[in-house]
C-alpha cells in the first residue's frame, strides 16, 4: 500500500530527499568498499578511514531506509490467518490496534536512541575522531522520521482513505 500518493508536499518532499539519501549513501558505500578491496589487493594497503564511514553510512542508510519503507506502506504482512479467521470490522480493528503498538514501539525507539545517542557523544571513533554518539544518533532520527510517516499512514488508514499497491509519488 503506497501512502505517498495521500501526502501533503512536504512529506513528499521528505520521502523524496531520503530516497535520494539512500541512493547517495549506497553509492558510497559500494564505492568505498570497492575501492578499498581493490588498493588492499593491489597496493597491499587499505584506507582506515574507509571503514569508519562505511560503518556510519551502513547505520544511517539502514535506519532512513526504514523511514523510506514506512512511507511506502512496504512493511511485511502476512496476512493469510487474519483473513481466515476475522471479518472485515475485526480486521480494521486489529490493524488500527497494531498501528498503536508500531507508534509505542517507534516512541520508545527514539528515546532509547536519543539516551545511547547522548551516553556515547563524547567518545570518539578510532581514525576520524568523530563522535560514536553521531552513529547512535541514525537510530533516533530514522525512528523519528518513521513515526512521522507512521502517523500519517495510520490517520490515512483511519479515514478510510483507499491505498494503492504499488507505484505511488
Amino acid at each position: 500500500m503506497d501512502f505517498r500518493l495521500y501526502y501533503p508536499p512536504f512529506l513528499l518532499g521528505l520521502s523524496r530527499v531520503i530516497d535520494a539519501l539512500l541512493a547517495l549513501g549506497g553509492f558510497a558505500i559500494l564505492t568505498l568498499v570497492f575501492a578499498n578491496a581493490t588498493l588492499r589487493s593491489l597496493a597491499g594497503f587499505d584506507l582506515a578511514w574507509s571503514l569508519e564511514v562505511t560503518a556510519f553510512l551502513l547505520l544511517w542508510t539502514t535506519f532512513l531506509g526504514c523511514a523510506a519503507v514506512t512511507a511506502r506502506g512496504a512493511q511485511m504482512r502476512v496476512t493469510e490467518i487474519v483473513d481466515i479467521l476475522f471479518s472485515p470490522r475485526a480486521k480494521a480493528l486489529l490493524e488500527h490496534a497494531i498501528n498503536l503498538l508500531i507508534a509505542a514501539l517507534l516512541l520508545s525507539l527514539i528515546i532509547k536512541g536519543i539516551s545511547i545517542s547522548g551516553h556515547t557523544w563524547r567518545q570518539s571513533t578510532t581514525v576520524l575522531y568523530w563522535p560514536v554518539g553521531l552513529l547512535y544518533a541514525s537510530m533516533p532520527a530514522g525512528m523519528a522520521l518513521s513515526l512521522m510517516f507512521h502517523l500519517f499512514n495510520s490517520w490515512l488508514v483511519l479515514r478510510g482513505v483507499p491505498m494503492t499497491d504499488g507505484g505511488g509519488a
